[in-house]
């Protein structure tokens, strides 16, 4: 699941109502965590109200520390800076889209002729020549009767 939210994150939210008073959270980057700065102080703040420290393996945060405190709130503001830089750049690259008339607002292009599967299906011939005559992964011939309802 995305980073950007805790919504919809059952695992993280199992996680997280385990740990018990003394309990660690050991973490490899903060980022996996939470992404939104605000999702991130949540979190940090429920585990230090509750007594559970969090640790990350691959930056210096340790929350049972002053320093880890102190690294891991500069962290979540330069990982907000961070996504909201990126939402820029992607607005601005819509918008460049759309100035050039480019932009149909729905993703990129199906890469899967689902009618020329269905095509070869009907005359009897299977996936693997559909991969070769399509020039497509095995997975994703396999998708396309689950895609279509069928």
């Amino acid at each position: 699941m995305t980073g950007t939210s805790t919504d919809g994150r059952e695992e993280l939210a199992t996680l997280l109502q385990f740990l018990r008073e003394g309990d660690t959270l050991v973490v490899t980057r903060i980022d996996i965590l939470a992404q939104s700065l605000r999702d991130l102080q949540n979190i940090v703040h429920d585990l230090r109200q509750r007594g559970v420290t969090l640790k990350a393996l691959e930056q210096p945060i340790d929350t049972s520390i002053a320093a880890g405190k102190c690294f891991h709130n500069m962290l979540g503001i330069f990982a907000k800076f961070e996504t909201n830089l990126r939402r820029e750049r992607q607005l601005e690259g819509i918008a460049r889209a759309k100035a050039k008339g480019i932009y149909a607002g729905k993703g990129r292009p199906a890469s899967i002729d689902t009618v020329r599967i269905r095509e070869m299906k009907a005359q009897g011939l299977g996936g693997h020549s559909h991969r070769q005559a399509l020039g497509m992964g095995r997975a994703s011939v396999y998708r396309v009767p689950e895609a279509d309802g069928n």
